[in-house]
């Protein structure tokens, strides 16, 4: 089992990194928003307990499942305490699993990102990012928190840092999978 975690600031391309990484190396991609825009229609708001729950009932089911692995896309906030907790939580899930861990750290400075937050690809996906004026005020608000590593802070041997701010997803996806091998 591998476990690919890509993490990055909003709108950094974790979604499309990841869906072009799927397609080069045919890992299943889970990315944040598959349970985020289900609960944001359902509740009518965002509802962090029910997301929780839901990923909590995907990780279990495919860290057990025998697929060869799975790309995950989150925003870590390095300051937050909890999400330091909920990344050894993941570790938990798979580690029964024998499971090789990758962490991909996608950066870009703000001006590209709010540009990205307006491509069909992504307001096709997330739902509760058309309205991108809203979205777009979200984007820098969450720029408050540290969504960005130090050096030598993530505690992955399988690590990578990658600027795609010139890059395609494709060519993102190919540096990915030629760094670990996938």
């Amino acid at each position: 089992m591998k476990l690919v975690l890509m993490i990055g600031s909003g709108a950094v391309g974790k979604m499309t990194v990841g869906q072009a990484l799927m397609e080069q190396t045919g890992l299943r991609l889970f990315h944040n928003h598959m349970m985020i825009e289900p609960v944001i229609e359902i509740f009518g708001c965002f509802n962090g307990r029910v997301i929780n729950d839901l990923r909590e009932t995907v990780f279990r089911a495919f860290a057990a499942s025998g697929q060869e692995g799975l790309i995950f896309t989150y925003m870590w906030a390095f300051d937050l305490p909890s999400d330091w907790a909920y990344i050894a939580h993941l570790r938990e899930i798979f580690d029964p699993y024998g499971t090789a861990y990758y962490c991909v750290e996608l950066v870009a400075p703000q001006e590209v990102r709010l540009k990205r937050n307006r491509t069909e690809n992504r307001l096709r996906h997330k739902a509760s990012k058309r309205d991108v004026e809203v979205s777009d005020a979200r984007l820098v608000a969450e720029d408050k928190y540290r969504l960005v590593s130090r050096p030598g802070e993530v505690p992955f041997e399988n690590y990578i840092r990658i600027d795609n701010t010139n890059l395609s997803p494709a060519e993102t996806a190919a540096l990915i999978r030629e760094r670990f091998g996938l």
